[in-house]
C-alpha cells in the first residue's frame, strides 16, 4: 500500500487493470474492481516489491518468501478459497522455498535467486488448492523452466524490474498451474534432465545438490527462520544501519579519513563495493540502486541516525554535498570470519552484519560491529507483534485511515478464521482518487 504511487506499481497496475476478470477475480491494491487473478498477482506482486521492504531468508542463496504471497492470495480470492486455506498455502510455499535456498546456490552461477520463488509459488498454490502431486509437478518444471534469468538484474544501474521480476514468477506460476490443471505436461525432468536447471546453469552434467524436505505430518516450520526488515533496504544493510546510528554518537563525520566495513563475501560483492559498480556511488543513481548499495546507505545511517523508506533515497538526500564527499570514502572488504558466519549451520549463530574501521584525519581509529541487525530474532529489539503492527501503521499511515487499519490488521491477526468473503479485509480501504490522478499520467501501453 506505501508504494501505490511508485512508478513501477503504477504500471503494474495499469498493466493489470486492463484485464478484467470474466468472472470472480482477485483484488488489486489501490484499484476499485477485480481482475484476473495471474494479473492480480502481478500488480500486487510489484506493489509488495518495490519497497525492498518485506522478509528475507539466507543461506546457500537469497530469498524473499514474503514474495509468495500475493499470487497464493489472488488465486484464494479467484477460487472462493478460506484463509486457512491460504495460510497452508504460505506455509507450504515457505517451507519449499526455504529448502531450495539452503539447498541449491544459485547466484555463484550468477542466476537470479527469482528461480527459487517460482517454484514455491507453485508448490503454494498446489496445497492451496489441494492438487494432484503429478499436476504440481508439471507446474513447477514450466515455472522453473520460464523464469530463471541471470543477476544482471541486480548489477550496475539497477532497474524497475527489480519489483517487477517476483511479480513475474508469480503470474507464470499461476498460469502454469492453470495448464497442468488442463492436462498438460512441461520439459522434463526440469532439474536433473541432461539439458536441464543442474546441467546447463549450475554445476553441470552429473552434479548433485540436497533439498530437505519434512516427512508427511511432519510440523512446517521454515516460515519461523525467516525474519522481516525494519529498514526498507537490502537485508544485509539491516544491520549496519543499525551500527551506523551507534557509530555516530562517537564519530566526528567533518574528521573522517576513510571508512572501511569488513564484511562477508555476500555483503561485500553484491550491495558493497567488491560489486566494481560504479553506480554504487552516483548520486544520481536509481532508488533500486541506492537500496543495494552500503557505501550510500551506511553515510546516510551516519548522518541521519535513521532510516525512512521515502526521505532517505529522495534524489536531494543522496544529492547533497556533504554525504557525497562521506559516502566516496567508504568502501567494503571480504573478511573470512564473517562469510564463515554468514553461513554457519546454526542459525542461532548466523551473522549478516559486519565491523566498522573509521579513521579520522588524525589517525585516530574507531570501531565496533554488530552481528545481525536489531530487528533479527537474535537482535536487541527482536520484531514481535507490536512491532509489526507499528511497521504497518507507519507505512500507511498518508494513505489508510485509522479504522481501516484497525480492520486490516484484525483480519491479518485471525486469517486462520476467515471465510472466502472476508479475504477481501486484506485490502486496507485506500482513496482512490489520488491513485487515479497519479494512474491517469502515465504513458500509454499496448493494453
Amino acid at each position: 500500500v506505501a508504494s501505490l504511487l511508485r512508478r513501477p506499481v503504477a504500471v503494474a497496475r495499469a498493466q493489470a487493470t486492463a484485464h478484467r476478470a470474466a468472472r470472480h477475480g482477485a483484488s488489486v491494491f489501490g484499484a476499485p474492481h477485480r481482475v484476473s487473478p495471474e494479473w492480480a498477482a502481478w500488480a500486487n506482486g510489484t506493489a509488495v516489491r518495490e519497497l525492498d521492504y518485506h522478509d528475507t531468508y539466507l543461506a546457500a542463496d537469497y530469498s524473499h518468501p514474503g514474495d509468495n504471497i500475493p499470487p497464493l492470495l489472488a488465486v484464494a480470492q479467484h477460487t472462493g478459497r478460506t484463509g486457512a486455506d491460504l495460510l497452508r498455502a504460505v506455509v507450504a510455499a515457505y517451507e519449499i522455498h526455504v529448502a531450495l535456498v539452503k539447498g541449491i546456490c544459485l547466484h555463484e552461477h550468477r542466476i537470479d535467486h527469482v528461480a527459487h520463488l517460482g517454484a514455491a509459488t507453485a508448490c503454494g498454490l498446489g496445497a492451496l488448492l489441494r492438487l494432484p502431486t503429478e499436476t504440481v509437478y508439471q507446474a513447477v518444471q514450466q515455472t522453473v523452466h520460464t523464469t530463471t534469468s541471470t543477476r544482471q538484474s541486480r548489477k550496475g544501474e539497477i532497474s524497475s524490474w527489480k519489483a517487477y521480476a517476483p511479480a513475474f514468477a508469480g503470474k507464470a506460476a499461476i498460469e502454469a498451474v492453470d495448464r497442468a490443471m488442463r492436462g498438460e505436461s512441461s520439459p522434463s525432468p526440469i532439474y536433473e534432465g541432461e539439458d536441464g536447471f543442474l546441467a546447463r546453469m549450475l554445476n553441470g552434467p552429473g552434479s548433485d545438490y540436497t533439498v530437505w524436505l519434512p516427512e508427511p505430518g511432519e510440523p512446517r516450520r521454515a516460515i519461523l527462520d525467516t525474519y522481516t526488515k525494519e529498514h526498507s533496504a537490502e537485508y544485509q544493510a539491516q544491520a549496519i544501519i543499525d551500527l551506523a546510528r551507534r557509530l555516530r554518537e562517537k564519530t566526528p563525520l567533518d574528521k573522517v579519513r576513510s571508512v572501511v566495513l569488513h564484511t562477508s563475501h555476500h555483503t561485500h560483492h553484491v550491495i558493497g563495493s567488491g560489486a566494481n559498480d560504479p553506480q554504487k556511488y552516483d548520486p544520481t543513481a536509481s532508488r533500486e540502486t541506492l537500496d543495494h548499495s552500503v557505501p550510500y546507505i551506511l553515510a546516510v545511517a551516519l548522518e541521519d541516525g535513521t532510516w525512512h523508506h521515502e526521505r532517505s533515497y529522495a534524489p536531494e538526500r543522496a544529492r547533497r554535498p556533504e554525504t557525497v564527499e562521506l559516502w566516496r570514502r567508504i568502501s567494503t572488504a571480504e573478511d573470512p570470519e564473517w562469510t564463515r558466519r554468514y553461513h554457519d549451520p546454526d542459525p542461532g549463530r548466523r551473522a549478516f552484519g559486519g565491523r566498522a574501521v573509521i579513521t579520522l584525519a588524525d589517525g585516530t581509529v574507531i570501531e565496533d560491529e554488530l552481528a545481525v541487525a536489531d530487528a533479527h530474532p537474535a537482535g536487541a529489539r527482536p520484531f514481535g507483534r507490536a512491532a509489526y503492527a507499528g511497521k504497518f501503521r507507519t507505512l500507511t499511515e498518508n494513505t489508510v485511515a485509522p479504522a481501516a487499519q484497525d480492520r486490516f490488521l484484525a483480519a491479518a491477526e485471525h486469517l486462520a478464521e476467515l471465510s472466502a468473503p472476508d479475504l477481501d479485509g486484506l485490502f486496507p480501504a485506500v482513496g482512490t482518487g489520488a491513485v487515479a490522478e497519479y494512474d491517469a499520467r502515465l504513458p500509454k501501453g499496448l493494453f
